[in-house]
């Protein structure tokens, strides 16, 4: 399928993981992708990939946490590519801590680069994709919708995206934006790979959470994405999409 040829699709996140799962499927289908990530090694494999597919892409270093990083990498990608078609905002931050140990300037940190990056690429973004009568998909979680334990600070950010997703979604819905949002359960990425439990967690509290299969592959993931980006979802706006497993069925 080439369903975004001749559109340009910016990707967050896509140093590794889903992001750049989702930057290979999107360039595999056509896209030109700006590549975002703090990662500059990481975004220069993915591009490399993409560029030994015949596909075009774009390293652009950037901190989604960081005001004037997001608008910067947002000028340069429509600078090189000329338009924005589809924003994908896949950076993200996980960790676990009991709640009454997390400390200040981790909640910050994760809400920051969760839930303000996620902000802050739609704001930057969205004029371009007024222009091209785009959308956004947005990454949320399953933290959102069920009960993850020693997670507060990652479910709240991943709520906050939820609700942010639905409150752009009506807003330009006359406009012809589109905004839609995905909700992983686990996913078999570095980010969960390296999160540690508080010591001696009572893993019974975890069990609601988990996938009556093995974890998703992040290609899985991007194949939800590619869809919601794509005509084909042309009447989907303001939802989320649980890829999960089953696990919250």
């Amino acid at each position: 399928m080439k369903r975004f040829a001749d559109k340009v699709a910016l990707i967050t996140g896509a140093a590794s993981g889903i992001g750049r799962a989702t930057a290979l499927r999107l360039a595999h289908e056509g896209a030109a992708v700006a590549c975002l990530d703090v990662d500059a090694v990481g975004l220069e494999k993915t591009v490399s990939q993409i560029g030994a597919e015949q596909g075009r892409a774009l390293v652009v270093v950037c901190d989604v946490s960081d005001e004037r990083s997001v608008q910067g990498a947002v000028a340069q990608a429509v600078e090189h590519f000329g338009r924005l078609d589809v924003l994908c905002n896949v950076a993200g931050m996980l960790r676990a801590d009991r709640s009454h140990e997390l400390k200040l300037e981790d909640w910050n940190r994760i809400i920051t680069v969760n839930l303000t990056g996620t902000f802050l690429m739609c704001r930057a973004a969205l004029p371009h994709l007024l222009a091209s009568q785009g959308n956004i998909v947005n990454m949320s979680s399953t933290a959102a919708l069920g009960a993850h334990p020693w997670m507060a600070a990652y479910a709240a950010s991943k709520g906050g995206i939820l609700s942010l997703t639905r409150a752009l979604a009506i807003e330009y819905v006359k406009q012809g934006v589109r905004v839609n949002a995905i909700c992983p359960g686990g996913v078999k990425t570095a980010l969960h790979g390296t999160m540690q439990l508080p010591p001696d967690a009572d893993f019974d509290l975890l069990k609601r959470a988990l996938p009556f299969r093995d974890f998703a592959s992040p290609e899985e993931i991007a194949s939800v994405v590619a869809f919601l980006g794509s005509a084909d979802a042309s009447y989907l706006n303001g939802i989320e999409i649980r890829a999960d497993g089953g696990a919250l069925s």
